[in-house]
This record gives C-alpha cells, sequence and structure tokens, in this order.
C-alpha cells in the first residue's frame, strides 16, 4: 500500500503571502483543519486551525498577517509512492499529524492520523470518528 492510496487528493493550498483570514475562510469553507502553504511554486510550510489559535490569535497578531510568517516551516513530506508503513514511522518518529504528499514540487494529497485510521480499521472508534461527516454545529 502506497501514500496515493490513503491520502486525501487535492490538499486545499494557500501561498505564503495569503493571510491568515484566507486559510481560515478555507479551512470553513472545505470542512479542513490544516492547508498547505506555497511559496514560489513549492511547498514551504503548512498552517492548521491550532497555528491560526495559538500563533495569530493568543498572540494578538491581525488576521491580516501573511500565512509565512504563522505557518509551521519544518515540513516533512513524501512522494506518492512511499509506503504507508514509512509514513506512519515518520509521523511516529517526527510525532506529526499531517504528511503532505508532493509528486515533484506539487503537492498532490495530505495524509492525516484520521486517514490511517479510516484505511486500517473503519471500525475503529478512531476510524468512524474520522469517517464520521463534519459536526457544523
Amino acid at each position: 500500500m502506497q501514500a496515493r492510496d490513503v491520502m486525501t487528493p487535492d490538499p486545499v493550498i494557500c501561498t505564503s503571502t495569503d493571510t491568515v483570514r484566507d486559510a481560515a475562510r478555507q479551512m470553513r469553507d472545505h470542512h479542513i483543519g490544516d492547508v498547505l502553504v506555497t511559496h514560489d511554486g513549492g511547498l514551504c510550510g503548512i498552517v492548521t486551525d491550532r497555528d491560526i489559535v495559538v500563533k495569530a490569535v493568543a498572540e494578538s497578531a491581525a488576521t491580516s498577517a501573511p500565512l509565512g510568517d504563522i505557518c509551521g516551516h519544518a515540513v516533512h513530506s513524501v512522494a506518492p509512492d512511499t509506503s504507508v508503513e514509512e509514513v506512519i514511522r515518520m509521523m511516529e518518529d517526527k510525532a506529526i499529524r499531517r504528511v503532505p504528499v508532493v509528486d515533484g514540487s506539487e503537492p498532490v494529497g495530505i495524509i492525516s492520523i484520521g486517514d490511517l485510521a479510516v484505511h486500517r480499521d473503519r471500525e475503529s472508534a478512531l476510524g468512524g470518528i474520522s469517517a464520521a461527516p463534519p459536526n457544523d454545529t
């Protein structure tokens, strides 16, 4: 099994000059908790809903601040043909919850812990929660 078999395809992408508000709206509109951040056509980071709260809101940063100022820049990505076992090892070793899937320099997907849970055991508690539709209440 390879990364391409478990990834969520077509990740939402913002540029490093897009704003915190832009990313938050993308997350809201797509019912997701992260967006990939690019600069000069290449992946340069990832920003999560937690980043927005901890690095922007809690620090009184303006929602007009550029994503390049708050996104995590230590991005560990994989190629589409990377084995799922290797992705899991990377997530464990690096203590990360999301791994972008990049083909050349183009982000083509993202793998989250939830994606792996659904793939491995849809009937497990985490698999069931991860497979459920978004809660918009």
